[in-house]
C-alpha cells in the first residue's frame, strides 16, 4: 500500500538462512503464546459472546482462510496479506470479503483497508532479518477520525503480537529440529 495513515513496523535478527527462516513465517502460531493468545480472545470478546469460536491457532494462512486477501507472494521472500472492514465495531460485520484485485481500489466510505507483510531478508548466507509492517489507509475523514481512537487503544497489543510472533519465527527458524 503505497499511501497509509497508520504504520507499524516491527524488525528481529535471525541466526538462520532465509529460506528456513520463510518456512518459520509462513507456519508459526500468532496466537500460541499466553500474552497473544489473551490478547486475540480480547479482541474476540463480541464474537464469544453471539457464540462464535476463537480459532485454536493463527497462521498466516489460517488468516487467509477466515477472509484476509492474500495480496502478494514472493515465495521464499515475502508475503502480503490484507482485510477491508471497519475495524473499530466491535459487534457486526467489522470485516468485508474482497480479493486481492478489489482491495487496492476499494474506498468504500466509513471503511479501512490494512495490509500486513512479512519480508525475510538475507544478512549474510546463514542469517536473516524478518521485517513485518502494518499499514490501514482509512477511506475518508469519518473513518480514520474512529480508526484512530480504535488504534491508540489497540496499539501496544497489536505491537505485543507482533514482537511475540517475532520470537516465535526465530525460535523455530534457529531450533535444530
Amino acid at each position: 500500500m503505497p499511501r497509509w495513515d497508520v504504520a507499524d513496523r516491527h524488525e528481529l535478527c535471525v541466526a538462520a538462512p532465509v529460506d528456513r527462516t520463510y518456512q518459520a513465517v509462513r507456519t508459526v502460531d500468532f496466537a500460541a503464546s499466553p500474552v497473544a493468545r489473551l490478547l486475540f480472545a480480547i479482541r474476540s470478546l463480541p464474537a464469544i459472546a453471539r457464540g462464535r469460536r476463537v480459532p485454536p491457532s493463527v497462521t498466516l494462512d489460517d488468516a487467509v482462510g477466515a477472509g484476509f486477501a492474500l495480496l502478494s507472494e514472493q515465495p521464499g521472500r515475502e508475503i502480503v496479506v490484507g482485510t477491508v472492514g471497519r475495524f473499530w465495531v466491535l459487534v457486526g460485520a467489522a470485516r468485508l470479503r474482497v480479493g486481492r484485485d478489489e482491495f487496492a481500489s476499494h474506498a468504500a466510505p466509513g471503511t479501512a483497508k490494512a495490509a500486513m507483510s512479512f519480508r525475510v531478508d538475507p544478512v549474510g548466507t546463514e542469517r536473516s532479518r524478518v521485517v513485518t509492517e502494518t499499514r490501514v489507509l482509512c477511506a475518508d475523514v469519518a473513518a480514520r477520525r474512529s480508526f484512530l481512537r480504535y488504534w491508540r487503544v489497540i496499539r501496544p497489543g497489536s505491537a505485543i503480537i507482533r514482537r511475540v510472533a517475532l520470537g516465535r519465527i526465530k525460535r523455530a527458524a534457529e531450533s535444530p529440529y
